[in-house]
């Protein structure tokens, strides 16, 4: 016979089994995703800050990565701690909220695959075809693309999502559970229009700047060797400057695709979808965990954005005239 203090709601038979672990085990667990929590909000915050405050970063490009980074804020601020708070507690807040829930957790995950994909874009049009690209990558075209981002990612999400928001709670099996499991069709759909075309597009489209850099690096050699380079060194720098941005970038889409495969493996092996607010399952959380390593590779391979936290860490960003710092 289970006693009641082991359920969610003692005086209920239909209530669900309160999430145990060992203590030890369980301090771990928070004190690692809330450290992995705080990270991902600071580093971000870190981020949009600097494209925000800072002229020079007004690029087209960097308005994709402020969107990214936008959406990867939220992770760290909206869906991590709700994950983190029932992870040894049941689920009070009811079915709507639980819906809801998933629905910005899905809307958050579906604007980041459409951002990587619009920084794919961008990198392709910067180095295979850089004559048009000043052109074509407009801050206005940036914005478009941002704002059809979020909004498609919307409109998507709430029809897929739309039996769970029609009949919340239709998933959950016991009282004092958040659990949404979508359908073996619904998630092939979602499969191939979230995960596998978006990653084609990019995998294409970096294979293609891979081919085209590796030449242009050849090129930059030959004509380094020559008078004719030395005439022109901001051209070859600004070469070599795109160049190395399509290669953190790139490492950026690595990273992603590394974190969310395990993600959409049970659709792969013909199974239903089981996403759990009261567990903390591998797969979500290291879908989440890119979140806090994308800024970790800014850090890392840009420039700007450590002299930028510099003067946001200085308060140097409150000085009058701060927003026209060079940080390029």
């Amino acid at each position: 016979m289970m006693e009641a203090a082991e359920l969610c709601f003692p005086q209920l038979n239909s209530s669900c089994v309160k999430p145990t672990r060992p203590p030890a085990d369980a301090m771990l667990v928070y004190v690692l995703l809330s450290a992995i929590c705080i990270v991902t909000v600071v580093l971000n915050l870190l981020v949009i800050v600097s494209i925000s405050h800072f002229r020079q970063l007004h690029t087209p490009t960097n308005l994709l990565l402020l969107s990214l980074a936008a959406s990867d804020l939220l992770v760290g601020v909206v869906l991590m701690p709700v994950e983190i708070l029932y992870i040894e507690s049941c689920w009070f807040l009811g079915d709507a909220v639980c819906t809801l829930y998933y629905v910005a957790d899905y809307v958050i995950t579906s604007a980041s695959v459409a951002n990587m994909v619009l920084i794919s874009l961008d990198r392709y049009v910067a180095i295979c075809d850089p004559l048009r690209y000043p052109a074509r990558a407009t801050k206005r075209a940036a914005r478009a693309g941002v704002c059809l981002s979020w909004l498609g990612s919307l409109f998507y999400r709430v029809a897929l999502l739309n039996g769970h928001l029609r009949n919340p709670g239709a998933s959950v099996s016991c009282l004092g559970e958040c659990v949404v499991v979508i359908g073996y069709v619904a998630a092939l759909v979602d499969l191939v229009f979230s995960f596998i075309l978006p990653v084609a597009v990019i995998v294409v489209l970096y294979l293609r700047v891979f081919v085209v850099a590796v030449s242009q690096a050849r090129a930059l050699r030959s004509q380094v060797a020559i008078v004719a380079a030395a005439q022109r060194p901001g051209a070859i720098a600004a070469r070599k400057s795109e160049m190395k941005a399509a290669g953190t970038l790139g490492l950026v889409i690595a990273v992603f695709l590394f974190c969310f495969c395990p993600y959409y493996a049970p659709t792969l092996a013909g199974e239903e979808t089981s996403v759990d607010a009261s567990s903390a399952d591998f797969e979500i959380w290291l879908a989440h965990f890119n979140s806090c390593l994308n800024p970790v590779i800014y850090a890392f391979f840009y420039p700007w954005f450590r002299k930028s936290i510099k003067h946001i860490v200085t308060l140097k960003v409150l000085k009058p005239g701060s927003r026209d710092v060079k940080v390029l």
